[in-house]
């Protein structure tokens, strides 16, 4: 391990999250922006679905660590961002065996058994998800053919829905990405490399509604990049020049969403 101890936040799913570290990806910007603050871990696993994942929760987020490092159990992450969805969204392998199908009652407890487990980590343990976005379903064509046939937005849908439910029932942050992504201008032509995957302005798009939830929480302590202290502080001890909590500060303005005006409703 390195230290000193940080916060860690671990962003937990398929290929979203997989590719989330690629140049401009979302997952990258994250790491950027916490860079001196906290810990951005990731677990992404490209083709997985909420079955996948519930079959290695226990592995991936283990409440009590060996006994020998008893001590250690209390460091748990400060904030998990889960996501899935597509995958499981998926229409039936032909043969019905096999395929990343999975029902949307199952997709919905399996989501569920996710979160709590999250939550039980500690009292600390914070927990958002994104829902499935939209898609480009010609470009999915285009660029995978049969691979990805049957693959829709009618039937992608559903899950996102569930999915916003699910999260006001077990008080877990949901991110509506299926509207966050379509209210972008010319979206399908712009957000996606493949028709599932996001360019660097869906990751930003994904950034931006991160930093709102983070920064609108009521979590005690904040997860805010703001709120949280820079490592190491210091000057530069030029006369007159920034210090360094300023230019921490600064970097990355643009992302940071405005904060809600007079008669603005607070999220």
């Amino acid at each position: 391990m390195v230290g000193p101890g940080r916060p860690q936040i671990v962003l937990f799913g398929s290929s979203i999250v997989q590719y989330s570290f690629i140049d401009g990806g979302w997952g990258a910007t994250l790491a950027n922006i916490y860079s001196r603050t906290a810990d951005i871990i990731l677990r992404g696993y490209a083709g997985w679905n909420s079955r996948s994942a519930l079959k290695v929760l226990d592995q991936a987020f283990p409440k009590v660590l060996d006994q020998v490092f008893q001590k250690d159990a209390v460091l748990q992450p400060s904030l998990v961002i889960v996501y899935f969805g597509g995958n499981d969204s998926m229409p039936p392998h032909p043969s019905g065996q096999g395929g990343s199908h999975v029902p949307l009652s199952e997709f919905t407890d399996n989501m569920r058994k996710i979160g709590e487990h999250l939550l039980s980590l500690s009292d600390k343990t914070r927990v958002i998800f994104l829902s499935p976005p939209p898609m480009n379903e010609r470009q999915i064509q285009v660029v995978f053919g049969d691979a990805m046939r049957g693959r829709s937005n009618e039937l992608c849908r559903p899950y996102a829905e569930a999915l916003l439910n699910l999260c006001r029932e077990i008080n877990v942050k949901g991110i509506d990405l299926w509207n966050a992504i379509q209210q972008q201008d010319d979206w399908l032509n712009t957000c996606f490399t493949d028709g599932i995957h996001f360019t660097a302005k869906a990751s930003e798009i994904v950034v931006k509604e991160i930093l709102k939830v983070v920064r609108e929480a009521d979590w005690k302590p904040s997860l805010h990049r703001k709120a949280l202290p820079n490592e190491f502080p210091f000057d530069s001890g030029l006369p007159n020049s920034l210090s360094l909590s300023d230019l921490e500060l600064t970097r990355n303005k643009k992302l940071e969403p405005p904060p809600p005006g007079p008669g603005m409703a607070r999220l």
